[in-house]
C-alpha cells in the first residue's frame, strides 16, 4: 500500500543543508499497526508528513497503492490526501470557529459529498465517538479529549485506508490518553493502516510492528522483511 524509495529529505538553514530523512525504504502493508520511535529531530515527523502528502520529498519516489504519487500535483495530491489518509495531530488542528460537527464534516464538504449524505455520516461519528451531546460546541468549549476525539471522527469520516498519527496523546492527561489510544486501535481493527509517531516507549510497544529512527535514517524496522 505505501512503498517508499530512497527518500530523502533537505532542508536549506542559512548557507547550509539540514538532511531530515536519509535514504529511508520503507513498505506499509494495508491493515498494519506500525509505531515509528526515535530522539527529538530523528526524522519521525517529517517521514509522517511525507506519507502524508504534506511534503514532498527532495529525493526519491513515494507509491501509494502502486501509484507514484511523488509526480502528483498539489491539487491532485490534495484529493489523495482528502481520500485514502487521515490525520490526527497532537494539537488537534481543529478549525476553531466551526462546531465540533463542523470539523467533523469538513472533509466531506472540500470532497464534494452532498449534505443528504454528509448529515448521517456525521451525527453517526459524533454518537460512536460519544460526542452527540457536544456537536455544537466549537473546539475551544470542548476539553482535550473530546478535541481530540473530533479530530479522530474527522480523520475517518472519509473510511481512509490510512490513520497517520503523529503524538495523539501528547496534549491530554494519561487516562485520557489510554482512551484515545483504544480508539485509534479500534479504526485499525476494522482494517484501517495505523502508523504511529510517538516518544511514549509503552505507547509504541502496543504496535505490532516497531520502526525507530535515528539521524534522519531508519535504525531498525521489526517488519523490514515484510
Amino acid at each position: 500500500m505505501i512503498r517508499l524509495e530512497h527518500i530523502h529529505r533537505v532542508f536549506p538553514v542559512g548557507e547550509e543543508e539540514v538532511h531530515a530523512l536519509r535514504d529511508v525504504n520503507l513498505h506499509i502493508t494495508p491493515g498494519e499497526y506500525v509505531s515509528i520511535m526515535g530522539p527529538s529531530g530523528s526524522g519521525k515527523s517529517t517521514l509522517l508528513n511525507i506519507i502524508g502528502l504534506l511534503d514532498r520529498p527532495s529525493a526519491g519516489v513515494y507509491r501509494l497503492d502502486g501509484e507514484d504519487v511523488t509526480a502528483l500535483s498539489d491539487e491532485q495530491q490534495a484529493q489523495v490526501r482528502r481520500e485514502k489518509i487521515g490525520f490526527v495531530f497532537q494539537f488537534f488542528h481543529l478549525v476553531p470557529r466551526l462546531s465540533a460537527a463542523e470539523n467533523v464534516e469538513l472533509p466531506l464538504v472540500l470532497a464534494g459529498v452532498p449534505l443528504s449524505q454528509r448529515a448521517p455520516l456525521v451525527g453517526r461519528l459524533l454518537e460512536d465517538f460519544g460526542m452527540r451531546a457536544r456537536a455544537r460546541h466549537r473546539p475551544d468549549q470542548l476539553s482535550g479529549g473530546e478535541r481530540q476525539r473530533v479530530a479522530i471522527a474527522r480523520a475517518m469520516v472519509m473510511q481512509p485506508a490510512v490513520i497517520l498519527a503523529d503524538e495523539p496523546t501528547g496534549n491530554i492527561d494519561q487516562a485520557t490518553g489510554r482512551e484515545v489510544f483504544h480508539l485509534l486501535e479500534e479504526l485499525n481493527g476494522k482494517g484501517m493502516a495505523l502508523l504511529l509517531v510517538t516518544h511514549d516507549p509503552d505507547l509504541g510497544r502496543r504496535a505490532r510492528r516497531h520502526v525507530r529512527m535515528v539521524d534522519g535514517q531508519i535504525q531498525s524496522d521489526t517488519g523490514a522483511g515484510a
